[in-house]
Parts: structure tokens; C-alpha cells; sequence
């Protein structure tokens, strides 16, 4: 679609006077924030993010971090330009106007993709940032200032504001009493608080709940496998889980082994003793989390009656074997490299047990066409996304089962 030029029968000038002194503002300008409308996918939008994944991608500080480098490389040219293809939209849209995001606390980038979904989307943007201090959303922040600031993106300066304060239920009101959309991430108990403030009667919200994510590998595939190719697929799955610490939604806690008995046995000792070196040469461990990841294990251990084996790999893995898999599955979780596992020949035993908690399944050696049937014949109630082991983390416009920028725009008809 051509670029539409700003709507000024759309902009409404908002301020918050009330509450500046507790509000910290770390991008953008409150006396002069705007509401701008835009179509989604605009050209402005678009070459921003693109600017945007060129100085992350050049910036010291971000190469430090992997998860800021893959925001980057998402918001590249080339993948924004493959979305808006796949986007074809036949219908007018424009932006529904202000969109107020409140970021997890426990995920440093996910603020960053929260917005660049909704400026897609062709929104103005109050983007709470996580409270607890993370150099990931300081880099980020940092690089969006700079960008932003070119003269070419004034009407995105105007429009989008990335602010910081301490939980207080009065302030989040005062933000949603003036959104046209409210987009909250966290745990239930975050999300039920935050449905009590009230958004306007035309507003929409759309909450990303805490989920569950397993793993599902053939053993009898991997085991095919030479020693490069097993390799890059333990260093995968490692990439999904400890690059963060398990706490993303759609990290896995738990992998399901397809095969023989004999045939798992051998193929998940390897991938284990793999994993196990890699953490050992890879991954940080403060000594705070080595005592958490202890204790969960103890807890565990007291609390699950099913768990009959446990593998330590010193403080980098442990693995808490299954002797059956009951309903309470999804609250089986894991923090720092804890897993659990259980051996199986059919993966539809967990049709039965899947319920909406459930997000994302990885997978390694099981054909598309028996994920496919999965699906469709046990008509499960949960599961959003199926994807392959090393793409848990690859977050997308699609997520949770929204189509977001569908989500977070309007259609005007024409008749």
C-alpha cells in the first residue's frame, strides 16, 4: 500500500502532568507527544526498523548481547519486507492509535519487539519498560533514541514514548483511561491486576499469559546423526533454553524422546553429556542461581511422586526423569538448565494432557505430516507454535495465535 501522509484529524496531543515525578521518560518527548495513525506496514515504519537493525547491528555494546543482535536482525530490511508480502491485505487499514505495552519483567528485549509489532501495525506507542535494570533494554533504548532523533522520523518521535516507573496500579490507569489498545505480558496474576484498570469502551487489550513449552525429539533420527550435525542440534536446543535462563514462554522445560527404549537410552545420555560440556563452556552461573536451580531440584524431588531418576551434570544440567506424565505437566518447570523427560514410541500421548498453557513445541526427526495429524486428529486445545529445535526464541508477528497486526489495526469500509 502507498504511503499515507499523517492524519491530522487523527493526532490528539496527551499529556500526563500528574504523574511526571514518579514517571521516568527514557525515549521520546511528553510535551510534545502526539497520537500519529499510519497504514500497517508504512514506508516511515518500516525504514526505521530497518535503520534501527543497522545500528544495532554495528553498535559494540549490542554484539554483546545475542538476544539485542536477534531483535536487529528481525527488524532488518529483508524481513519486514517478507512480512508485508505475506501480509497482503486486500481490506483498507490504519492504526488504532495509542498502544500501551507493558513489558514482562524477566525478558529483557521482549519490550522492543512489543513495539515493533505495534509501529507495524501503524501505532503510536507508551511502551513500559521491565523495572529491573538490564543492559540489553539500556542498549536498546540508547540506540532508538539515536535513531529516532533523525529529522526523517519527527512524526515517530512524537508518537512513541518508552517510559520506566515502579508497579503502581494508579499510573497504569492513567495510561490505559488513554489507549486505544492495551498490551499486557506477564503471569496471570499480573494480567487479572492490570484487567481491573479500565481502558476505554472502543479499546482493545491483548494479554500474553505465562505459558508452558516442551521438546519432542526422535531419538532414532538423531541418532543418524554424525557428530557435526548432533552437535548443531544440542547447541540449539541450548540456545532455547539457557540463553534465557528458561524463563521465556517459549523456552522448553520438559523433552519428550520418541523411539525404543534401548535407542533413547543411548541417543539422550549423548545429548545430555553434549549439552552438559557446552553449558560447562558457555554458560555464566551466578552463584544466587546455582542455590535457586539447587533448591528447585530438591523441591522437586520432595513434591513429585513420578520423578524416579535424576541426572546431575554438576550446576549445569539437571535432568529429572519421568516415570508417567500426569494432567499437572505445565507446572513442571524449570529454571537454569533443569529439565524433565520421558521416553515414549507415540507422541500423541500428550494429546490428553495438553490444555491452553501449553505455547510452543520444538521438535527434532518428527515428519510434518505427523505434527500435522497431531494436531488435527486430537484436536488439542492448546499449542500455538511447532518449530524446530533452535527456534523457540524467534519471535514473531504471529504469537500466541494473534495475528497482531490484524490485531492492533482497524479496517475502515468502503462501499
Amino acid at each position: 500500500m502507498a504511503e499515507l501522509k499523517t492524519l491530522k484529524s487523527e493526532d490528539v496531543v496527551i499529556r500526563f502532568p500528574k504523574y511526571t515525578n514518579q514517571v521516568k521518560y527514557v525515549v521520546g518527548n511528553l510535551d510534545k507527544f502526539q497520537k500519529h495513525v499510519m497504514e500497517p506496514y508504512s514506508i516511515l515504519a518500516c525504514d526505521f526498523l530497518h535503520a534501527l537493525s543497522k545500528t544495532i547491528l554495528h553498535d559494540i555494546e549490542a554484539k554483546q548481547y545475542p538476544d539485542v543482535v536477534s531483535f536487529g536482525y528481525w527488524c532488518r530490511r529483508g524481513n519486514v519486507d517478507s512480512l508485508r508480502k505475506k501480509y497482503n491485505e486486500k481490506n483498507i487499514r490504519l492504526g488504532r492509535g495509542i498502544i500501551f505495552h507493558i513489558a514482562p519483567s524477566n525478558v529483557p528485549v521482549n519490550f522492543a519487539f512489543s513495539f515493533a509489532f505495534s509501529l507495524l501495525s501503524g501505532n503510536s506507542n507508551i511502551v513500559r519498560i521491565p523495572s529491573k535494570a538490564f543492559p540489553q533494554v539500556e542498549i536498546i533504548c540508547r540506540i532508538i533514541t539515536e535513531v529516532i532523533l533523525q529529522a526523517k522520523y519527527n512524526s515517530l518521535a512524537e508518537s512513541n514514548l518508552f517510559i520506566s516507573y515502579e508497579r503502581d496500579d494508579a499510573i497504569t490507569a492513567h495510561y490505559s483511561k488513554e489507549c486505544d489498545g492495551r498490551i499486557v505480558w506477564g503471569g496471570s496474576q499480573t494480567i487479572n491486576s492490570i484487567r481491573k484498570l479500565k481502558i476505554p469502551e472502543r479499546s482493545i487489550e491483548v494479554t500474553f499469559a505465562d505459558r508452558y513449552s516442551f521438546c519432542v525429539i526422535n531419538a532414532s533420527e538423531l541418532m543418524q546423526c554424525d557428530d557435526t550435525s548432533f552437535d548443531r542440534i544440542v547447541s540449539r536446543f541450548y540456545n532455547d533454553t539457557y540463553l534465557m535462563d528458561q524463563n521465556a514462554c517459549s523456552s522448553p522445560h520438559f523433552v519428550l524422546w520418541i523411539s525404543e527404549e534401548k535407542i533413547i537410552s543411548d541417543v539422550s545420555s549423548l545429548f545430555w553429556s553434549k549439552l552438559a560440556a557446552l553449558v560447562q563452556e558457555k554458560y555464566e552461573m551466578e552463584p544466587v542461581m546455582a542455590v535457586d536451580k539447587l533448591t528447585l531440584l530438591y523441591q522437586s524431588v520432595i513434591d513429585q511422586d513420578e520423578i524416579n531418576n535424576v541426572d546431575q551434570y554438576g550446576n549445569a544440567l539437571y535432568v529429572l526423569s519421568l516415570s508417567s506424565i500426569s494432567e499437572n505437566l505445565d507446572t513442571l518447570r524449570g529454571l537454569y538448565g533443569h529439565f524433565y523427560q520421558y521416553r515414549t514410541t507415540n507422541i500423541n500421548i500428550l494429546s490428553q494432557f495438553i490444555n491452553q498453557s501449553y505455547q510452543t513445541m520444538t521438535y527434532y526427526g518428527v515428519e510434518k505430516k505427523i505434527l500435522v495429524d497431531f494436531v488435527k486428529r486430537n484436536k488439542i486445545s492448546g499449542i500455538d507454535r511447532i518449530v524446530p529445535i533452535g527456534s523457540a526464541l524467534d519471535i514473531s508477528i504471529i504469537w500466541d495465535g494473534y495475528d497482531l497486526v490484524r490485531t492492533l489495526s482497524r479496517i475502515i469500509e468502503i462501499l
